[in-house]
């Protein structure tokens, strides 16, 4: 039988990366910070298009999210109001998200930042982006002598 010698640390690295992740995925108000919260986004890209699509229940108008596509990094920010005021000690349960939240995300494709149409429907928010065109190569000519 051959002897394996005790590392104590040798699993630290996942215990580590098994903690961070509990942490991370924990809502934004139980670490006290104003984040996306519990709100996820999907990105895709077709033949043409790059598109978004995030869950957003809760909005109330149009003016409460902002988007923004700039050096291809698309940014989605607003306010989820509460619905009505319940006083703390009549809250049994708090999971849904509500105040500001801001979450950018990087783009697969290069984008045309005018071409960019948003539609919010059953408290999901899609986002659909034109692809920009590659310049067409051009041939260089060579001068063979």
């Amino acid at each position: 039988m051959a002897l394996i010698p005790f590392e104590p640390f040798r699993n630290m690295e996942g215990w580590k990366r098994d903690f961070d992740r509990m942490f991370n995925d924990f809502p934004a108000f139980v670490r006290g910070e104003q984040q996306f919260g519990a709100h996820r986004i999907d990105v895709h890209e077709t033949a043409d298009e790059v598109v978004a699509t995030c869950d957003l229940p809760g909005l109330e108008k149009k003016e409460d999210v902002q988007i923004d596509v700039q050096s291809n990094v698309l940014t989605i920010a607003g306010t989820i109001n509460r619905t009505h005021e319940v006083k703390e000690e009549q809250m049994h349960q708090r999971e849904r998200y509500f105040g500001r939240f801001q979450r950018s995300v990087a783009l697969p494709s290069a984008v045309d930042e005018d071409g960019v149409k948003a539609s919010y429907k059953n408290g999901v928010l899609e986002i659909r982006m034109r692809k920009l065109q590659p310049p067409p190569k051009k041939q260089i000519d060579i001068e063979f002598h």
